[in-house]
């Protein structure tokens, strides 16, 4: 870990990756004052009008966090300064776990050199966690200075806006399970152990006037053992390991960016959930969605145009099954080889509105079994009140259905009736054709596994119209069944 405790002098002031270029955090060269840049950086394009008038428009829920880890001097810094840099077009804030220090008491200042800075208790966790959570709800936050040289937090404090990206990067990200839980991508950037010793001695010894031996009894008395203890272990929880020895891996680099850049073109939801799917939208969904939407269409036109999107939910729906391989014979007695439906498919609709969307289903699948759950909500509690499921369920691929998703309470009763009946979750799939965010958030998150489709999203649930959805269509199944 880097030499917090041995850090004299003023606090270095934060810079942002545009004004310096990409350095490795313990390897690169020292400025004039014999620093290194591994404090916190932010870095927003509103300055330059790159994005800033839609940031103040932006929905926020889709804010991507990226955990970045590793020993000391591994090149943490290295690697989040390219990434943000590659990302030039988006607004960028970064983080380092440096800056949550907690202040310590007199007495761990008196015996300062005994205190150890590379475990978890050194950090404040809560502010860490709460400022992490405030991005991700597109909130701005007030980020602490931590003075190295009194061992507490300076008056000085920097507000940093909403962002597009979050990066946070610390030795003990990936070791926080609180921390790495709230990350999209988690990162480890892996490098040697002599390589990194001999850059933290050259470092110390070059720049802060350290002995060769008091560097290497530091190292082994709190550096190395915390490693081991915690850094190393919290390898595993990495979705990317990034091998950093050379001093660049510009592959690895560039594959990181290319998946950020995806996530940051999709629907914002879809970047935090990859079990959420959004039909692509056009002008004909969108002109189905504004007369089905419209409190003056007839129940004769509703029940025409929700049938077809209905349709097109089930048939995007059916897209995610497994298929086999299959050869035929055409007419032309030349063979084409395409695919083949899996078997052992049926339906469960939630009543009464997700039987709207049986018709559907049958039109596609001859001869499907469609089961029925209903669920009667009352106040936070949900009963059911009526199931009648296939007897073999667990052995076959579900389609639940449900048109309308606001706050997810139903369908997560629903889904979890199915798990209950042997149904395993990566074999459910969760039809509906307007979906709120409170509702994508809830079912996405408490089943991973489950694959939810959707053709468009609301703005949200209004909780004084008995969680309605707004804009929304109504009461989906009164506009649908009754005259």
């Amino acid at each position: 870990m880097f030499d917090y405790h041995s850090r004299g002098g003023t606090p270095r002031k934060p810079r942002t990756a545009v004004e310096n270029g990409p350095e490795e955090d313990a390897g690169n060269q020292p400025d004039a004052n014999g620093n290194h840049d591994d404090d916190l950086t932010t870095r927003t394009r509103v300055e330059n009008g790159a994005g800033g008038g839609r940031q103040q428009k932006r929905l926020h829920s889709g804010v991507f966090i990226i955990g970045v880890s590793g020993g000391t001097a591994s090149g943490k810094t290295t690697v989040c300064d390219t990434i943000m840099q590659r990302l030039h077009d988006s607004c960028v804030v970064m983080l380092s776990q440096d800056s949550f220090y907690r202040c310590l008491t007199e007495a761990e200042r008196e015996n300062v050199t005994s205190f150890n800075f590379d475990h978890p208790d050194a950090f404040d966790k809560p502010l860490l966690l709460e400022t992490l959570q405030k991005l991700r709800e597109g909130r701005p936050v007030q980020v602490p200075t931590y003075d190295f040289s009194r061992h507490t937090r300076s008056e000085e404090v920097r507000v940093t806006g909403p962002a597009d990206v979050v990066v946070v990067e610390g030795i003990l990200v990936l070791a926080m399970k609180e921390v790495r839980e709230m990350c999209n991508m988690k990162i480890f950037v892996d490098t040697d152990d002599d390589l990194r010793l001999a850059r933290r001695i050259q470092r110390d010894v070059a720049c802060r006037g350290r002995d060769v031996v008091g560097v290497i009894r530091q190292y082994t008395e709190f550096v190395k053992p915390m490693f081991d203890q915690f850094v190393a272990p919290s390898r595993r929880h990495a979705d990317v390991i990034i091998p950093w020895g050379k001093g660049e891996n510009l592959v690895a680099i560039d594959l990181i960016v290319e998946h950020i850049r995806t996530k940051l073109q999709q629907p914002e939801l879809k970047r935090i959930y990859p079990n959420l799917e959004v039909i692509p939208s056009n002008f004909q969904i969108q002109g189905m969605h504004t007369i089905i939407r419209d409190r003056n269409t007839s129940k004769e036109d509703f029940v025409f145009y929700a049938d077809r999107l209905n349709r097109l939910v089930v048939e995007a729906g059916l897209g995610h099954l497994p298929f086999t391989e299959r050869s035929v014979t055409t007419p032309t007695g030349a063979p084409y080889c395409g695919v083949a439906f899996a078997r052992r498919l049926c339906g469960v609709s939630i009543i009464r509105s997700g039987e709207a969307m049986e018709a559907a289903l049958r039109a596609c699948c001859k001869g499907i079994k469609i089961g029925k759950i209903l669920v009667h909500r009352h106040q936070d509690n949900n009963d059911v009140i009526y199931e009648k499921l296939p007897s073999d369920i667990a052995d076959r691929h579900v389609m639940l259905m449900d048109p309308l998703l606001s706050t997810g309470a139903t369908a997560v009763k629903a889904i979890q009736i199915l798990k209950d009946r042997g149904v395993p979750e990566d074999r459910i799939l969760f039809l509906t054709i307007i979906a709120a965010p409170e509702g994508i958030v809830k079912v996405c998150s408490t089943f991973p596994s489950v694959k939810l489709l959707t053709s468009e999203i609301d703005d949200c649930v209004d909780p004084r119209e008995n969680f309605a959805l707004v804009p929304g269509a109504g009461n989906y199944g009164d506009r649908y069944f009754c005259d």
